[in-house]
């Protein structure tokens, strides 16, 4: 048996074990973050000028784009985390599904947009 009321186990109220999972994933995005935009900042302070000719030209390099993909998919990662937890604690039941599904759609379609647009600066696209 488990604990809780008969009632409870049958509509399946209660924990469903997936909180200690996000509240994991938050914490390791939150460090990538640290870590990502450590290297962002300092790599923007070494460049001569933030012209755009020396900003292209530094994305353009392989490691930095890479560097600046892992920032994009971390940030949006960690944002859309966030907010599904904002969401789930104070959204009303009925539009709750709603908003969790509006919100993956635009996290999704942002990050999207960062990712083509950082590729085609990497691969040179004018």
């Amino acid at each position: 048996m488990g604990t809780g009321t008969n009632i409870g186990r049958v509509r399946g109220l209660g924990s469903a074990h997936h909180g200690a999972m996000h509240w994991w994933r938050q914490r390791l995005t939150a460090g990538g973050n640290i870590v990502t935009m450590v290297w962002f900042v300092v790599s923007l302070f070494r460049l001569p000028s933030l012209d755009h000719a020396s900003v292209v030209t530094w994305l353009q390099s392989p490691f930095n784009a890479v560097m600046m993909l892992l920032l994009v998919g971390s940030v949006f990662y960690h944002f859309r985390l966030g907010l599904q937890t904002v969401i789930e604690d104070y959204q009303h039941e009925g539009s709750r599904f709603v908003a969790i599904v509006l919100l993956n759609f635009y996290t999704i379609a942002l990050a999207a947009i960062a990712v083509f647009s950082i590729l085609k600066i990497a691969f040179g696209a004018a």
